[in-house]
This record gives C-alpha cells, sequence and structure tokens, in this order.
C-alpha cells in the first residue's frame, strides 16, 4: 500500500484526569470535569469541520486517547461515535479503541461501550506492587484491575491490552517480577510495557533531581525489559514492536499507523495530526480549544487544518525520511519495508545508507533482508543509539 493510497485513522484526545499521575508529561488537566459536554460538543463540530474537506475514502481506526477517555459516560460516547459514523466512511472492520483506568470500569459501563461498537479496551494496569502505584499516584490496586478485566471479558471485549510500567525509582528486579506475573495472569490479548521516562517538569523527575527518590538505575532498568520479554514470549505472546506484544492478530492498528508514518488526523485539545503533508498540533488548553470552535463554519480551511490548530508546518523529505526510519525501526518485525521505503522516496533503504546498514548488520544489532531491515534482538535495548546512525546526518 502507497503512502497517498493508505486509508485514515483518527485520534481523539480526551484531556481530563481526576488525579494527575506523577510520571505523567501529557496534556492533561484536574478539576475541569465541568467542561466535558461542553468539550463533547466542540469535539463533534471538529469532526464535522475535518470531514467537510476530508480527502481520504475510508476510515479504518478510532482511537480514544488521554487523559482519561473513561471519565466520558456512554451517551457521550454514543454522540461523538454517531457523528463520526455520518461524517465518515468507516471500514467494515473498524478498530475502535479506548484507553481506561481500572476503578472506572464496570460491567454495564463496559456492556454499553461494547453494543456502541468499542472493540478495543486498554486498560492502565502500570503495576502490581501497592507502593509503586502509590509513588506513580494511581488510584486503584491489584483488585481493580482483576474486576475490570473480568467485567470486560463478560462485556464480550475480545482485544484487550494491559499498560504496565517498569523503571520505577528504588524498583529492583525482584519487585518487578510479581507485576508480569500477574499480567501473565489476566492473559490479556495485547501487552504494551514502557520504561519509565522521568520527563521534565513531571513530580516523579522534580523528586529524583531534588535527591528525594533514587535515579533508576541503566542495568536493572535493562534485566526488567529482557526479564519480562522473555516470560511473554513463554506464555505466546509475539513482540512487533519495542514495547508491544500481541496474541494472535491483535496488534493495535491505529498505532501501526503511527509507526508506518501514515496519515491520521488529531482531535481535541493537545491534539497531534499528520496529513495532507502536514504536521500539526491544536491548541491546549480545554477552554480555549471550546471558544475556538465555537462559531467556527465547516469549510473554511483546508484538510486538515481547524480553528482548534495552533501550529502546522509543512513536511519536508527530510522531515519526513526522519520520521519514517524513527518509527519504522521501532517495528521489530516488520521494520523498514524496503520496496515501500523506494516507492515513498525514490531509493532503496540499504543504498541510501550502506555504511551504517553493513556497520550494524555485523554487529547483528540489525537483520538486513530481501524486503526489510529490521532490528536484531541484541539490538532492541540499543535502538535509539542505532536509529540515530541513521537519522542523525538527515537533519544536520
Amino acid at each position: 500500500m502507497q503512502f497517498d493510497e493508505a486509508p485514515l485513522s483518527i485520534y481523539l484526545h480526551i484531556p481530563f484526569c481526576h488525579v494527575r499521575c506523577g510520571y505523567c508529561a501529557f496534556n492533561t488537566y484536574t478539576d475541569l470535569d465541568d467542561l466535558i459536554p461542553a468539550y463533547v460538543n466542540a469535539l463533534r463540530h471538529e469532526l464535522e469541520i475535518i470531514a467537510a474537506n476530508n480527502p481520504h475514502q475510508e476510515t479504518h481506526t478510532l482511537y480514544f486517547g488521554g487523559g482519561t477517555p473513561s471519565l466520558l459516560t456512554a451517551h457521550q460516547f454514543e454522540r461523538l461515535l454517531l457523528t463520526i459514523s455520518r461524517e465518515f466512511k468507516l471500514s467494515d472492520d473498524m478498530e475502535i479503541s479506548l484507553e481506561a483506568n481500572p476503578d472506572d470500569l464496570s460491567f454495564e459501563y463496559l456492556r454499553d461501550l461494547r453494543a456502541l461498537g468499542c472493540n478495543r479496551l486498554s486498560i492502565g494496569m502500570q503495576s502490581a506492587n501497592a507502593d509503586i502505584l502509590h509513588l506513580y499516584d494511581r488510584r486503584h490496586d491489584l483488585q481493580k484491575v482483576s474486576d475490570a478485566v473480568a467485567a470486560a471479558r463478560k462485556a464480550q471485549f475480545e482485544n484487550l491490552n494491559l499498560d504496565v510500567i517498569f523503571g520505577a525509582p528504588g524498583e529492583a528486579l525482584a519487585d518487578w517480577r510479581p507485576t508480569v506475573d500477574a499480567l501473565m495472569a489476566f492473559a490479556p490479548d495485547h501487552v504494551s510495557m514502557y520504561g519509565l521516562e522521568l520527563k521534565g517538569g513531571t513530580d516523579l523527575r522534580q523528586r529524583v533531581d531534588r535527591g528525594e527518590l533514587p535515579r533508576p538505575d541503566d542495568d536493572v532498568f535493562a534485566d526488567m525489559y529482557e526479564y519480562a520479554a522473555e516470560v511473554f514470549e513463554r506464555h505466546g505472546y509475539v513482540q512487533y514492536e519495542i514495547s508491544n506484544w500481541r496474541r494472535d492478530a491483535k496488534q493495535c492498528r491505529h498505532n501501526l499507523q503511527y509507526w508506518r508514518n501514515l496519515p491520521y488526523i488529531g482531535l481535541g485539545a493537545g491534539a497531534h495530526g499528520f496529513a495532507g503533508g502536514l504536521r500539526y498540533s491544536t491548541i491546549t488548553a480545554p477552554q480555549r480549544y471550546i471558544a475556538a470552535l465555537a462559531d467556527s463554519a465547516a469549510g473554511a480551511l483546508e484538510f486538515p487544518l481547524t480553528p482548534a490548530v495552533a501550529k502546522h508546518r509543512v513536511v519536508s523529505r527530510a522531515d519526513d525520511l526522519y520520521e519514517t526510519i524513527m518509527m519504522g525501526l521501532r517495528l521489530t518485525r516488520e521494520g523498514i519495508n524496503r520496496s515501500r521505503f523506494s516507492a515513498r522516496f525514490g531509493q532503496d533503504f540499504v543504498a541510501m545508507f550502506p555504511e551504517a546498514v553493513e556497520r550494524l548488520g555485523a554487529l547483528g544489532l540489525i537483520h538486513v533482508g530481501e524486503d526489510r531491515v529490521r532490528l536484531g534482538s541484541a539490538g532492541r535495548l540499543l535502538s535509539n543509539g542505532i536509529i540515530r546512525e541513521f537519522v542523525d546526518g538527515i537533519m544536520a
């Protein structure tokens, strides 16, 4: 499939939270729940504006991220989904994903969401360790995760993801093993496992910088990753991205759209999008986002711009090359598809980077096949450095 023939994906950002997690650097807000009804109306209007100029024939994935999407009522999801189904041509096998906190999920709520067409659920488990959950400012415990998984299965969600985070300050491999064991006991269809990133401005980063918490150890970090990866493999999970494993054919098709550097539109406060040759971001503050869309007419701006877009830039060939390589090498099985790469950039990947390919291949850090270039197993913990070998010169 060529870039300009790819179906579209839609991301809707729900920026509201009851509590801001200590590691979170996303565009999220607490104590603004009273804005949710007006925010849903603004999202519906932004969808209508986007749809008025949408050149794509088909939309195949929809993702509600946050923040905490599960703070919306089933009726609010219904209104959004009715707008989307009316304004966009949806594929027959549409993937509709929803991020959720365990303590928001009753059987009745999930049953209603499933009846609306939501067919993929991503639950933020994060850890089985009560002390680490407290450190992260999470509101749930392991029993809440167990209850949420049971409710999701009863509501007939057959594509269930659990998110976990490793590498908390002071967390040892012995602390991490029970989380991996609990995760496998829940038998999700998909696992997303992320190493903790101490991003600037977050509460955890400030506490580590002040010396209140120990700085995570890189060697322990690597041991945790490798331990979990081995356990996942023994339980029949296939790794398809550096941080993601799946059973059967339950890979997240929406996230594959990002990793393949294919077009998606981002709507809502603080969303990002890539379509129509542009990368863009929207107004971050929910109040300003709502105001920007209050009196806006459809059709006034070219796709994918809306009155809520704060910044946009034309994607240059160098930008596109950089982003295609950076994202594609995260796909541990697929990697850089050489034929798609050649069709997009007019040159084979190996021919474009012969020295780096030869050097990294000789070290076993990448595998070079006739149809793809991908990371070797030894390269997965070194992926950032390997990606820099290819992209540093592009943006110079």
